[in-house]
This record gives C-alpha cells, sequence and structure tokens, in this order.
C-alpha cells in the first residue's frame, strides 16, 4: 500500500516539474521575466523540485540520499548515481589526464576528487535525447553546507569550463539534461571535487602545434550607418538617429560618456530614410559595445530586418550573452568563461557580425564565436532589442555604444595592388588615445598576413582623423595613433625597415565632416605602398 503511494507520489511529481521545468527560450516572448535568473523565483521551484524528485525515487527504492562528510557512494559511472556531497574517498588528481580519468570514471573530475587543476572543464556522460543542459556550481564550507545559487550558465555540450574557481576549495555540482523543447530530462548528475593550490597540471599527451585564428573581423570599408552616439545628444532624450519599435530607449551619460539606455527593456530600429527597404549589402558588417552588469545579466537581440519598417522574412536572429552568443543551432562561448551567461565582474563586450555572400561569422571582443558557411536568408535591415530589468534603477540598466554598419570592400591585396593603398577604418583606440582596441587587431592581423606573403611589399602606415577637436591636438593624435600600428607590426615579427609612420590629422578628409558616417569614414590609418 504505502508503495502505490509513493508511485502515485512520484507521477504526480513528475507531471508537476514537467509543467514547471520550462527555461527561457530566446525569443520575444522570453524578455520580460521580469527579474534576473538569479532571483527567478520559478527556476528555484524548478531545482528544489529535482531535490524532491530524486528523494522520492531514493524512498521508492529503499535508498537513502547520503549528504555531508563521510558518503561513501561508489557508483560514480552512471546517469542514475545518487549525488554524494561531499565524498571522503576521492583521491589527487594532480599530473593525470583529465582524458583518461573521465573514461575511466564517467565524468571528470571524479566524485571526490583532489588537487584538480584551475581551470577546470567538467565533463560528464552524455543523456540520450539532451540539446543542452543547465549545470549548478555550488561551492560546499567548511561545516558541510551549500552556498546554493541559481544555474550557472547554458551548456551546449556535455562539459562546462569553469575558470574563476578558488584555490584548495571543494565545490559540488549538478547538470540537468534538456530535450530541444526546453524540458528537462531526469535525472540529473554530479559531484564535488577540491581545487589544488594553482601548481597542479595534468600529464596529458604533448599538445600539437595548432594554428588557428579565431579573430579575422575586418570592418567593411564605407560606413553607412553610425551612432556613437553623438556628444551633443541630451541626456534623458531619445536617441535622435534611432526609430523606436516598443518598449524605450534614452541617452544617459556613464563614466562621461554618452550612451543609449533600455529602461525595462526596449526594441530599436536605424532611422534611415529608405529603411522600408533592404539596406543591407550583400557584404556588410555590423559592430556595436554591449554592457552587462555583474552576475546574471539581461541578453541582447539581434535582428536581421528592421522589425518596425520591413515585413518579417525570418532572416533569424542572434542572442548575445555576457559571454556567448547564439544563432538558431549554433553556440559559442567565450573561451575561458565562467559561464555563458554569468560573470562576475560584468562589463563591455565588443560585438562584430560580418556577412559575405551567404557566410555569416559572429565575435565578441576579439574571437571568433559563430561561423555559419551557408547562411540562406537574405539580411534586410538592423533590430537591435534588449530584455531590460523589472526595474529603472540606474545598477540595472542595459546600455549599448558604438554602433556601425559598414559596407564590404576589396580585399587588401586586390586594394593595394589597384590603388596603391589600404584605407581602413576598421583600426580603432581608445577616446583621444593612441592605444588600439582589442577588435582592431582582425585588420592588423590581414596586414600583417599580407606582409607576409608580400616580402618585398614596404608601408607608410599613415594616421588620420575627423575635424572634431582641436587642429594641433587630432596631427599629434594622428601621428601617435600611426605609430602606434607600425609598432604593433613590428612586435609581430615584420622587420622596421619596411615600415615608416606618420600623421595628417584632419587635413586630408575623404568624406564630409557633417554626419557621423562622414566623420568615421575620415577616422582612418591608410597602408600606402613604398
Amino acid at each position: 500500500m504505502n508503495k502505490a503511494i509513493l508511485l502515485i507520489s512520484f507521477v504526480v511529481l513528475t507531471a508537476g516539474l514537467s509543467a514547471n521545468a520550462q527555461i527561457i527560450d530566446p525569443k520575444k516572448e522570453a524578455k520580460r521575466q521580469g527579474t534576473n535568473r538569479a532571483n527567478n523565483k520559478v527556476e528555484q521551484g524548478v531545482d528544489a523540485g529535482f531535490d524532491k524528485l530524486e528523494e522520492g525515487i531514493g524512498k521508492l527504492f529503499k535508498k537513502k540520499k547520503k549528504k555531508g562528510k563521510g558518503d561513501n557512494t561508489a557508483n560514480n559511472t552512471g546517469e542514475n548515481r545518487e549525488e554524494s556531497y561531499p565524498s571522503d574517498n576521492g583521491s589527487s588528481v594532480k599530473g593525470k589526464d583529465p582524458e583518461a580519468l573521465f573514461a575511466e570514471h564517467g565524468m571528470y573530475p571524479p566524485d571526490g576528487a583532489t588537487d584538480v587543476p584551475i581551470p577546470v572543464t567538467i565533463k560528464w556522460t552524455a543523456t540520450d535525447g539532451a540539446k543542452r543542459y543547465e549545470f549548478y556550481l555550488n561551492k560546499v564550507n567548511p561545516d558541510g553546507t551549500h552556498e546554493e545559487s541559481a544555474p550557472l550558465g547554458v551548456a551546449s555540450k556535455n562539459e562546462y569550463s569553469c575558470s574563476e574557481l578558488e584555490a584548495n576549495t571543494t565545490y559540488s555540482w549538478k547538470r540537468v539534461g534538456m530535450d530541444s523543447n526546453g524540458r528537462y530530462i531526469p535525472p540529473g548528475s554530479g559531484g564535488t571535487f577540491t581545487t589544488g593550490d594553482g601548481s597542479a597540471t595534468t600529464n596529458a599527451a604533448q599538445k600539437p602545434d595548432v594554428q588557428w585564428s579565431r579573430f579575422d573581423f575586418v570592418p567593411g570599408d564605407e560606413v553607412i550607418f553610425e551612432d556613437m552616439p553623438d556628444r551633443t545628444e541630451e541626456n534623458g532624450e531619445f536617441p535622435s538617429r534611432w526609430d523606436l519599435k516598443e518598449g524605450n530607449a534614452e541617452i544617459i551619460q556613464v563614466n562621461g560618456e554618452k550612451v543609449i539606455c533600455f529602461p525595462q527593456g526596449g526594441e530599436i530600429v536605424p532611422y534611415l530614410k529608405d529603411s522600408g527597404s533592404d539596406y543591407l549589402p550583400d557584404v556588410f558588417t555590423f559592430e556595436f559595445d554591449a554592457f552587462f552588469m555583474p552576475g546574471y545579466a539581461r541578453r541582447y537581440y539581434i535582428y536581421f530586418s528592421d522589425r518596425k519598417n520591413q515585413s518579417s522574412n525570418g532572416n533569424g536572429y542572434a542572442v548575445i550573452y555576457v559571454n556567448s552568443i547564439a544563432f538558431g543551432e549554433s553556440e559559442g562561448t567565450y573561451p575561458g568563461a565562467e559561464g555563458s551567461n554569468h560573470s562576475k565582474n560584468g562589463g563591455w563586450r565588443h560585438i562584430s557580425i560580418a556577412f559575405t555572400q551567404g557566410k555569416l561569422k559572429m565575435y565578441m571582443d576579439d574571437t571568433r564565436l559563430i561561423n555559419i558557411p551557408r547562411y540562406g536568408a537574405n539580411p534586410s535591415g538592423i533590430t537591435i532589442n534588449c530584455e531590460g530589468y523589472a526595474g529603472d534603477k540606474p545598477e540595472e540598466l542595459q546600455y549599448i555604444k558604438n554602433v556601425r554598419i559598414a559596407k564590404g570592400g576589396v580585399k587588401y591585396y586586390d586594394r593595394v595592388m589597384s590603388e596603391g593603398k589600404i584605407v581602413c577604418n576598421g583600426i580603432r583606440f581608445d577616446v583621444n588615445k593612441a592605444t588600439l582596441k582589442p577588435e582592431s587587431m582582425g585588420p592588423i592581423n590581414e596586414i600583417f598576413s599580407l606582409l607576409q606573403k608580400q616580402p618585398d611589399l614596404k608601408f607608410s602606415v599613415e594616421g588620420h582623423t575627423d575635424s572634431d577637436g582641436d587642429d594641433a591636438r587630432n596631427q599629434s593624435l594622428s601621428e601617435e595613433r600611426a605609430k602606434t600600428v607600425m609598432e604593433q607590426l613590428i612586435s609581430m615579427g615584420i622587420s622596421a625597415d619596411r615600415l615608416t609612420s606618420k600623421g595628417f590629422g584632419e587635413s586630408v578628409p575623404i568624406d564630409n565632416n557633417t554626419t557621423p558616417e562622414g566623420k568615421a569614414n575620415n577616422r582612418r590609418v591608410e597602408f600606402v605602398k613604398l
């Protein structure tokens, strides 16, 4: 009789869990959940539901869930094993091959392992039918209690990289598989491990010498839309170069510079004369800077159509997390990130997108995360959508800056052969400084590669500015920036006798200085053949 009651309870628990275990789907209807994932009571309910489900299963089969020190659970290889927090029978993995340990135990690190090197990539046996996994990581205190947290992130495969871990600290982890509809696939699995002192290394086989360029982004050479926003924009007003689809957007000032913020979320499109038509060329690039709050940050969505002025054409959209980008079935995470949508410090991320006649690439800062060789749709416009937070506190705002759409150009070699120079406005610097931004390495890497392939080629590296600011300062700034680029190429291995540098300030414009686009085209570095 008791078993029958337990079986009925188990079914009810399973049905309740299935009804409440929906994860956030990266679509419009999910963007206004109201609060951060870290405080999402629904997700906490799901987590509690799993604990109850596992406890119910244990009681049903006369097993007692073991917690705390002294757990001697030995079954660490199967998906149905019970969790054990923490274990005293673990052994040191210092100097051992992670892949060999995974093959032996069905997970890495093995349950109860000690001296685990940091960073650690946690790996588990894949669940049948799982398309992705929700991952949890908790710190285990000396008294055996756990610092419970919301899901750390979502993994697209059966492993998760953790970099910001403390040395000589015990952690418990668990993961839950999800199907293509976002439903949980019970049971989950997990384990515990203790990190080393930071000096541990593995005896993995010697790695091959791999050359892999993960940042090959080169901005288009003709700017067709740009908004930084302009420093003359009024604080609190709607950004003048944009149109509103829904929600709200306002100009605010952060650390002395103007940005576009989205109190409680909003959706904007570029304000263009012919916005109802396809204004994106067959070859174009799109860039912007997005700010993420520390912890679990809200997301940004980039649609490849103007959702206010153009008909819906199924061009798709990208979801921008603090440490990752997702597009359709493709997802990439920034190397060494602590989680796809969690960052201890938050901060600015530079997002770059390149479309070249069907080939679509997406980058975060200095790394390519998405690489789609044949994208079937035809991008026709740009829409930026921000989820927003439930409130509008200054510390809980999403904001963007430095938005640019540019038309793609001819390959560098063809340009220098036909025109005798390469005009490059994709090399960026900090405001009023000669410090290179990370995204500048895409064009610089291309110039470096060209110089390597053409050993007789020599360049004069020449800096140019727009007309904003003092003439004398613009002159010195252009000289400093040209010298910085030259020195960067020399540091990469180009002989110093193949390069010179000079600056022209604002004296040689190639476009007007009355529009943001014209100014952007004038702010450039040219490589003139000697």
